[in-house]
């Protein structure tokens, strides 16, 4: 198994700014960005699938890219 698809994925959340509070975290903007995230890759060879093998839910891997770590408060 590659990394291959995990590799696309790292790059692309970085060079479309897909962060902690860059984006909304609606249904809808979640699900154009999955969509974006699969014609990028294949334009550059990659299928969905070797993407998902590495990370698994590419919908999921970007929800949690926007909404980041979850933030613990000290007591």
């Amino acid at each position: 198994m590659s990394e291959r698809g995990a590799e696309f994925f790292g790059k692309w959340i970085t060079d479309n700014n897909v962060m902690r509070g860059s984006v909304g975290a609606d249904i809808i903007s979640v699900a154009e960005l999955t969509t974006k995230l699969f014609a990028d890759a294949k334009a550059a060879g990659i299928s969905e699938d070797e993407i998902e093998e590495e990370i698994g839910s590419a919908y999921e891997a970007i929800l949690a890219a926007i909404n980041g770590p979850p933030d613990f408060e000290s007591e």
